[in-house]
């Protein structure tokens, strides 16, 4: 398989780059898996595969964070890469196969971004304590380069390159260490679901997770529907409990 142009590398690079930063400040979530998917889908001209893929991780990802700076997976790295790989001929099926190993590698990469940025903050801290708020302002908007470059240099090279050198790390690795991601990946989904369910008062409203539970494993009703169904009854619980109140 061969790569794609440059200017579609740089322009991944650049999406990866920004969307990392964009983490730490507005909150736009463009690194979320779902729309970095659908953003590479539409430049590599394949947006059913970016939304499947981009979906798949954003799945795994769910109750995942950096809370207190945690190192995570990176799945928006994970999205971009593996849906330019798949779109190269592979589909879904190949595209996955790297998406996730490239996620949990990418873990790595942020440690580097982190222990970089920290040259930036002590360099503020002694423009701080000399009054220099020009010097204080430039480290600012300097931390922001390694933090995007972790994410920039290895989607250029791995979009710019191709499958070929991707598929050759991936097949060097030692077979327990891609049995051991492909568990991992298929463990992060339910993962994800376990932390948001310990935030729910789950032992008051335990039947309605149990309704959930049997649409979905016995009646076979896609998530979609039940999830409307979840918006009918919440209304309908509120329309009741506000009629009740007011007859008081």
């Amino acid at each position: 398989m061969e790569g794609y142009p440059i200017w579609v590398a740089a322009a991944l690079a650049l999406w990866g780059y920004v969307g990392i930063v964009l983490q730490l400040g507005p909150g736009l979530w463009w690194q979320e898996a779902l729309i970095a998917g659908a953003v590479t889908g539409l430049i590599v001209g394949d947006l059913p595969l970016g939304l499947t893929i981009g979906a798949t991780l954003t799945l795994m990802s769910l109750g995942l964070w950096t809370y207190g700076g945690a190192t995570i997976p990176d799945f928006q790295t994970g999205a971009i890469i593996g849906t330019a790989i798949g779109a190269l001929g592979g589909g879904m099926s190949a595209g996955l196969a790297v998406a996730v190993p490239t996620a949990l590698l990418m873990t790595q990469m942020d440690v580097l971004g982190r222990a970089v940025t920290t040259f930036f903050i002590h360099a503020a801290d002694r423009y701080a304590e000399e009054g220099n708020e020009r010097g204080l302002a430039w480290m600012h908007f300097l931390g922001q380069i390694p933090w995007g470059l972790t994410r920039a240099i290895p989607i250029f090279l791995a979009v710019w390159l191709g499958a070929g050198p991707i598929q050759s790390l991936v097949h060097s690795m030692p077979a327990w260490f891609t049995d051991g991601m492909t568990t991992t990946g298929r463990i992060l989904p339910a993962l994800g679901f376990a932390l948001l369910l310990s935030q729910l008062p789950l032992k008051r409203y335990w039947p309605f997770l149990l309704l959930g539970f049997i649409l979905f494993a016995y009646l076979k009703m896609p998530v979609i529907g039940i999830a409307l169904l979840a918006v009918a009854v919440g209304f309908i619980v509120n329309m009741v409990q506000a009629g009740g109140q007011s007859n008081v």
